[in-house]
Parts: C-alpha cells; structure tokens; sequence
C-alpha cells in the first residue's frame, strides 16, 4: 500500500509534504513523491523531504522518488500511479484562493481530482508559509 504525494518547489508543494508523511506513517505505508518536472534534482528538494519528514514525526516511513516519464505533465504522472495496484491515496497541494478563484482550481489539481482512481487529499499551506 502507498500514499503518492505531488510535489512541486512551493508553498503548495511544501504544505503538501508533511501531511502526506503522517498519511503514510498512520496508514503504515510507502510514500511515493512524484517531483514536478526536474525539482527533485534541485538542491532544496532534499532539504524540503527532511523538514516535512521531521514535522510529520514520520522516521519509519520508506520514501521513494518517482522517476517522472519524459513528455508527460506533472499531473499525468500523478493520475497514472492513482490506478497502480496499491495506491491507497494521492495528496495534492493547492493554492489559498479568493472565492472567485475557488470557481476555478489549477488545471493540475483539477485534473488530478478529476481523474483519479484513487481517492485524492487537497492540501493547502500554512498561512504565512513563503512562496
């Protein structure tokens, strides 16, 4: 069983992290991190994995980065490990929003909850979290 988190270097990406480590510590699963693009290469990635590691208290959780396919969007990747024998959830994060702009998510997210097999957590950052 795992839990597939998407993230992307942001405050979205970042809040995402942490709850996705206490789903998979409380669920006692893998988590699969699928990096938008390149971002698992950049040097704050590994720094972003520890701190939400550390704030989710999630020491036993095994962690896995997801080699994303070339030529295929963030959110394909992210739809395509939803219907993978074993995926119990997929946490996404989301931006705080106006409540106009709460008419229309992200073409990402939308796409992801829209799409998924399995079932989708939308997490939004801490207040105040920088960008």
């Amino acid at each position: 069983m795992t839990v597939v988190v998407g993230y992307s270097p942001t405050a979205e990406g970042k809040g995402a992290l942490p709850f996705a480590f206490g789903e998979a510590l409380q669920r006692g699963t893998d988590l699969i991190i699928v990096a938008e693009e390149d971002s698992a290469s950049e040097e704050s990635f590994g720094a972003a994995v520890q701190s939400a590691r550390d704030e989710a208290d999630a020491a036993g959780v095994v962690v896995k980065v997801h080699d994303n396919e070339s030529g295929r969007s963030h959110a394909d990747n992210l739809i395509d490990l939803s219907y993978a024998e074993g995926t119990d959830l997929v946490v996404i994060g989301i931006r705080r929003r106006s409540p106009v702009g709460k008419l229309l998510m992200g073409s990402i997210s939308q796409r992801v909850i829209l799409e998924s097999q399995s079932p989708v957590t939308a997490v939004k950052p801490p207040v105040g979290l920088p960008r």
